[in-house]
């Protein structure tokens, strides 16, 4: 099995007022490994990092203080 290069992260909250928001982001493989051996992508910022192995389980990795990621579904792009 081939590791994709890239995945599109939807991320799905619920905001007042307003209803349930998807916002999507593709993040692209980098060199490195997360803590569990895995692959991590990363957007082109920089901020947004996560560990996603081969059966698409996301880990969500913090890039700096103060955050508090939420696991997002993962499609891999072509």
């Amino acid at each position: 099995m081939t590791t994709p290069d890239r995945y599109r992260l939807s991320f799905t909250h619920q905001e007042s007022g307003i209803g349930v928001i998807t916002d999507e982001v593709v993040v692209e493989r980098t060199d490195a490994l997360g803590p569990g051996g895995n692959p991590v992508y990363c957007d082109p910022t920089g901020i947004l990092r996560a560990e996603i192995s081969p059966a698409g389980e996301v880990r969500m990795l913090a890039s700096g203080g103060y955050q508090a990621p939420v696991v997002p579904s993962a499609e891999p792009l072509p």
